[in-house]
């Protein structure tokens, strides 16, 4: 699918706002993707659909989770999750994408999950430092993009999971398992 077509298809789901974030999202991820080897397609792909069913309603998505087997679990945590997992069912019901790569980069981008593939990795840091986004912590987690992905995406799991705590909000526990997942990742990397 050429890029033109994938954003038309996207535009009519999302807000001006959430639309012009989506093509911030969609330009880092390139940017991300040529610099760490991703498959620069997959990226573009993945970033321009990852918040495709973000303004669905939450009746739709809950059914959408039930019906589809989607871990149940989910249901208690923050809605702001859902629309992760259930995208990537509605991209592949509704769009026809059936990559399990961009499906996985859809599914995981707000929640991450251990051992995340390097397009993965890509798309939750997109959609965390693309330029629209203005929040504390934001620019150190862009600086260390530049040069280490790992480290990058690590610092911002950290920063979603102690925000979540000082809002004595709960954190999923994919969240959790992709920081020790980070962890272990950049311990290996760093005893080489």
């Amino acid at each position: 699918m050429e890029r033109q077509e994938a954003l038309t298809i996207v535009k009519k789901q999302l807000t001006e706002h959430r639309y012009q974030h989506t093509i911030g999202v969609m330009e880092t991820a390139i940017k991300l993707a040529e610099q760490y080897g991703a498959d620069v397609k997959k990226a573009e792909l993945a970033a321009i659909f990852h918040d495709y069913a973000k303004y669905r309603p939450k009746e739709e998505m809950k059914q959408i989770i039930l019906e589809q087997n989607m871990p149940s679990d989910l249901l208690a945590y923050n809605a702001e999750l859902w629309h992760a997992p259930v995208g990537a069912y509605l991209v592949k019901t509704e769009v026809g994408i059936e990559d399990e790569d961009i499906l996985n980069a859809i599914r995981y981008h707000t929640s991450g999950r251990a051992n995340m593939t390097l397009l993965e990795k890509i798309i939750y840091l997109a959609d965390y430092i693309e330029p629209g986004r203005i929040f504390p912590g934001v620019e150190e987690v862009r600086d260390l993009a530049k040069h280490d992905l790992n480290r990058a995406l690590m610092k911002a799991v950290q920063n979603t999971i102690q925000f979540l705590l000082k809002k004595d909000q709960p954190v999923y526990p994919d969240t959790i398992h992709t920081y020790n997942s980070l962890i272990m990742e950049i311990k290996g990397e760093s005893q080489e």
